[in-house]
């Protein structure tokens, strides 16, 4: 299986802002393809960890592991594995990537997207937890509802959920094509985006406990990394940015108690350029925002 077309999102900037050292430790905590991992290893003599819960990612990983055998490793986990995984400040800096790889994306069998028919799935780790189908076949109609709102700022979002319910009374939602179909009935876009964009991300969001595991990372980051250390963050909405810039602003009440602040790299969040949004319009609401952690006692 070849990679070697995948380009992250922000590379370049994610490497300036990092900064590898010669010698320092560094933790890639969404692996995905490896992109940023490799980028890493390459820039300087290094050790790169890494971290995902997807099972195709450990495939991936066997490529960077002959590249670099000594300074590459690779641990398949979720970031709530991250604090049972390493010790405390043991790196030097760590960089997430919180959107979807392009891989999961571009694999019908995993459901992610709505470009390609495949099974209703979305789940990170395929095997566990409630898949899509699951939830759009067994969730009431507010319930529905408030995941497409809340997870995707879907304002049609009680129109399809309504449809939904409807829907799978008589045949029930199995496939990608299925599920976006119903949504293009009901939601008009002008803007050229397909109207299954927000409810698939509410779907998928809601299935992975993203909000949550990027919390868990934030905070297990705090533990892992080193005084000074740096952490660089890459979002693609609004929710996820949300989350990363309460840490960066230190405006989250459980890192204020635990006498730890963030000094701020990126005053403003790093969006990719117009050459990059062409290339690749999947990027176009990245931002990339960094800080130092200080673990002082805040006065």
């Amino acid at each position: 299986m070849d990679f070697s077309g995948h380009v992250p999102v922000l590379l370049q900037p994610m490497i300036a802002t990092l900064a590898p050292q010669t010698s320092g430790i560094y933790l890639d905590g969404t692996f995905g393809g490896g992109g940023y991992t490799r980028a890493i290893l390459e820039s300087t003599i290094c050790i790169v960890h890494a971290l995902d819960r997807d099972p195709d990612a450990i495939e991936r990983s066997q490529i960077l592991k002959k590249d670099f055998p000594d300074r590459f490793f690779f641990h398949e986990g979720t970031f709530s594995n991250i604090n049972s995984l390493f010790q405390k400040d043991y790196f030097d800096g760590i960089v997430f990537d919180f959107g979807v790889s392009s891989f999961q994306f571009d694999t019908p069998d995993r459901g992610f997207s709505f470009r390609f028919d495949g099974p209703l799935d979305m789940r990170m780790t395929p095997t566990e937890g409630l898949s899509a189908a699951d939830v759009v076949n067994t969730f009431s109609e507010e319930d529905l509802a408030s995941i497409f709102y809340l997870y995707g700022d879907e304002q049609k979002s009680r129109h399809i959920a309504r449809s939904i319910v409807a829907t799978r009374t008589e045949i029930p939602f199995t496939r990608t094509i299925q599920l976006a179909d119903c949504i293009r009935k009901i939601v008009y876009r002008k803007d050229g985006i397909d109207p299954a964009t927000r409810t698939f991300q509410a779907l998928r969001i809601f299935v992975n406990n993203e909000l949550i595991e990027i919390d868990a990372a934030m905070r297990a980051s705090i533990n892992v990394l080193k005084n000074n250390g740096k952490i660089v963050t890459v979002t693609f909405h609004s929710l996820e940015d949300r989350l990363c810039k309460q840490f960066f602003k230190n405006e989250s009440a459980w890192l204020l108690s635990q006498k730890c602040r963030f000094e701020s790299i990126t005053r403003k969040p790093i969006v990719p350029t117009l050459a990059e949004v062409q290339d690749n319009p999947r990027c176009r609401s990245a931002k990339l925002r960094a800080g130092h952690v200080v673990k002082e006692p805040v006065c």
